[in-house]
């Protein structure tokens, strides 16, 4: 039996005695550097591997051969046994093995490669249901329902409800001074330069400078006048109570390679039920209709606070639908997020504003309007799913990849097992044999004599 040399020692360890045909097993003394383990003490190694601390003398045979069992090195206090050869024979293919049913799994357990698969066709309406009441001194008590505050009516997968306002009456064409600040007070007449309009003017300059107030000066400006006055938003929101309006979604989907379509009313739920019942994670998950207050707090914002300067919020319907199971089992799935940011990193330009007027003829024949600054809160109905059905092609595309996968998968332990691992030494030294090369003397044959 010939020695094997193990990985870590300091010196060769060369044989007293080299003739292999007697039956004298050669004298072995080696002295072996440390290599930390933590497998034992020097009591647990095999007695007849025992000799004076560190010496290890692995040329010891029996009458079945070389021992298969334990090989010692030196460990600070004395000789401690590492893994059984036994063991360390079958670790790399163990490991690959592991790896090959992991991938397996993955690919057609979690993957479900076994299926085709396509992506979800959608469409989406949208209605909005809710009346409210706001009293004030400009207004006096006025009703509000879908037709004031829904902007506008329909949208593409998308729905806007108005929750604060600017209102700006009676507005007609005509000379007034502009709104006070850097470039518009002004003086003395030459102040103002005739025709000069920047990006936030209300209108063209006259070259006039006039009073705006008892104590401030404008240039005069040709617009639409009285100009608007934006500087102060009202809070709290001046519709407030919009967090009790409620939202229908009626979204139908079809997934065309397995002509397969549904909507997310589904066929138990019941005109009683529609008209009644409110969307609720736990109670009523399938319920088309959402309670926006709810819906803002579900992606944990406060309404309140978002109503005064506005926002955009989407409301995720996900169809992931396994079609080898029934049709009863592809069922919607809503989830709530806000889009906008909303933190203290982004403080310039928050929420979401637009303008509109409502134009009106006087008697007289002249043209007036109401300007109005709408801050609301953009509902996006985002739709998205991927449907699986098992069909063959995929099937064996993914077999065959498997396969070739598996003979990458024992490389790959290898390469962890021998470079990685802390006893990569001793699993290298059961994957490799080292042996001596002999050489032949003059006359010298392999086999017996003739």
């Amino acid at each position: 039996m010939e020695p094997q040399n193990i990985p870590g020692d300091s010196a060769h360890m060369e044989p007293q005695n080299t003739p292999r045909d007697t039956g004298t097993a050669p004298s072995w003394s080696h002295t072996w550097d440390p290599i930390p383990t933590s497998m034992g003490t020097l009591e647990q190694c095999s007695p007849e591997l025992k000799t004076e601390p560190g010496i290890c003398r692995p040329d010891l045979e029996s009458s079945a051969g070389f021992q298969p069992h334990l090989l010692c090195v030196q460990c600070q206090c004395g000789l401690t046994p590492l893994l059984p050869l036994g063991q360390m024979h079958t670790a790399g293919s163990e490991q690959a093995g592991q790896l090959q049913l992991c991938v397996t799994r993955w690919v057609f357990l979690w993957e479900k490669g076994y299926q085709e698969t396509d992506s979800v066709v959608s469409s989406v309406t949208t209605k909005v249901k809710g009346v409210t009441l706001t009293n004030t001194s400009t207004l006096g008590a006025r009703i509000w329902d879908v037709a004031d505050y829904v902007i506008p009516p329909q949208g593409e997968n998308t729905v806007f409800v108005m929750t604060n306002v600017i209102l700006t009456l009676n507005q007609s064409q005509g000379h007034c001074p502009e709104l006070p600040d850097d470039q518009t007070k002004c003086e003395v007449k030459n102040n103002c330069v005739p025709g000069y309009v920047s990006t936030h003017s209300s209108g063209i300059q006259t070259g006039e400078c006039v009073p705006y107030n008892s104590s401030i000066k404008t240039c005069e400006v040709f617009a639409w006048c009285p100009v608007e006055d934006d500087y102060h938003i009202p809070k709290p929101a001046f519709l407030r109570e919009a967090e009790n309006f409620t939202l229908l979604v009626k979204n139908n989907i079809w997934y065309r390679k397995f002509n397969f379509s549904k909507r997310n009313i589904l066929p138990t739920i019941n005109s009683t039920y529609l008209k009644n019942c409110v969307y609720d994670a736990q109670t009523d998950p399938f319920c088309p209709i959402f309670r926006l207050g709810k819906i803002v707090e579900a992606a944990g914002q406060d309404f309140q606070e978002m109503a005064v300067e506005g926002g955009v919020m989407a409301l995720q319907i996900n169809w992931d639908c396994n079609l080898d199971r029934a049709a009863s089992h592809c069922v919607p799935k809503y989830s709530f997020r806000r889009l906008d940011n909303k933190d203290s990193a982004h403080t310039v330009s928050p929420g979401y504003n637009f303008r509109f007027a409502k134009y009106y003829r006087n008697s007289d024949g002249t043209e007036s309007r109401t300007l109005v600054k709408a801050y609301g809160i953009r509902f996006d109905i985002i739709v998205f799913g991927k449907a699986g059905k098992f069909d063959v092609i995929p099937t064996m595309i993914n077999i065959g990849s498997g396969l070739a996968l598996f003979g990458v998968a024992t490389v790959l332990c290898d390469i962890v097992v021998l470079y990685c691992m802390k006893k990569r030494y001793f699993y290298r030294e059961k994957k490799y044999k080292y042996v001596e090369d002999y050489e032949l003397g003059v006359g010298d044959t392999y086999g017996t004599d003739p």
